[in-house]
């Protein structure tokens, strides 16, 4: 049984790549085949996982654009199991090009029918802004996974969030939900860092993980080398936060229960 998840957050900066990222590659180690979508034209998740993006002669810009067949665009990583559809700077033009086009929100969503089955996890890495393709992503989803940057504006960009996800709840996609909020770049010796945890737990009760993603040093390099954080330092906190996560999804889908 196959989950479409989009990872968002309308505020930039808060390591929504970053989770994408090393999420997919995570629970990828699980031996279920996992399936990136990189959703933002700035193609970070693309690049991020080794792919180089300026050179790619097929992206998710042509399957937009009807010139390739989505089979024939996604790829193998350097991890087994996971796969990414990837993105280029082109994907830009998306936006205005499908602004007039009868369906225009749906066009991820029935891109995904034809491969949905053959993944267990599809993650699709969205932009950090509302428009197209954010909105896209929302109506291709059964629901949000959304990281938050442990600081000051924590709940402002939540509060965007949720109002997007009632709007695209009425007029497109009626069952989408939070399907759990991930608090990111935790500081411990940060005591704004433990009043946003307190904050937002308050707020959003069990839809917060248990794992909390830790600022690390190892996880800020691992991009610039083309590598998911279990394949540059799997011994960092960081690599063990994202290990930890996927645990925590998997026994959401049946193994067990959050804790």
């Amino acid at each position: 049984m196959h989950k479409i998840i989009a990872i968002a957050n309308q505020k930039g900066g808060v390591g929504k790549t970053t989770t994408a990222i090393n999420l997919a590659a995570a629970l990828a180690l699980s031996g279920e085949k996992i399936l990136l979508i990189d959703m933002d034209p700035q193609g970070n998740s693309s690049s991020g996982l080794g792919i180089p993006r300026d050179s790619l002669q097929k992206t998710l810009y042509g399957v937009f654009s009807g010139a390739s067949e989505v089979e024939d665009v996604i790829m193998s990583t350097a991890v087994e199991n996971l796969f990414i559809l990837p993105s280029s700077i082109d994907l830009l033009g998306a936006e205005i090009e499908l602004a007039g086009r009868e369906g225009r929100e749906r066009l991820l969503a029935e891109t995904l029918e034809r491969i949905k089955n053959d993944y267990r996890y599809i993650f699709i890495d969205c932009p950090p802004s509302l428009g197209l393709l954010t909105v896209n992503a929302l109506v291709a989803a059964e629901s949000v996974l959304v990281p938050v940057q442990c600081e000051y504006y924590a709940l402002e960009g939540l509060g965007l969030l949720t109002r997007t996800l009632r709007l695209v709840r009425a007029s497109f996609n009626p069952g989408i939900d939070i399907e759990g909020i991930l608090l990111t770049m935790f500081d411990t010796r940060n005591s704004l860092s433990h009043q946003v945890v307190m904050e937002i737990k308050k707020h959003f009760g069990d839809k917060v993980y248990s794992t909390i993603i830790p600022r690390n040093v190892s996880l800020s390099e691992a991009p610039s080398h083309g590598k998911p954080i279990i394949l540059y330092d799997v011994r960092s906190k960081g690599a063990q936060s994202y290990l930890s996560l996927a645990k925590e999804i998997l026994h959401e889908s049946g193994v067990g229960q959050r804790t």
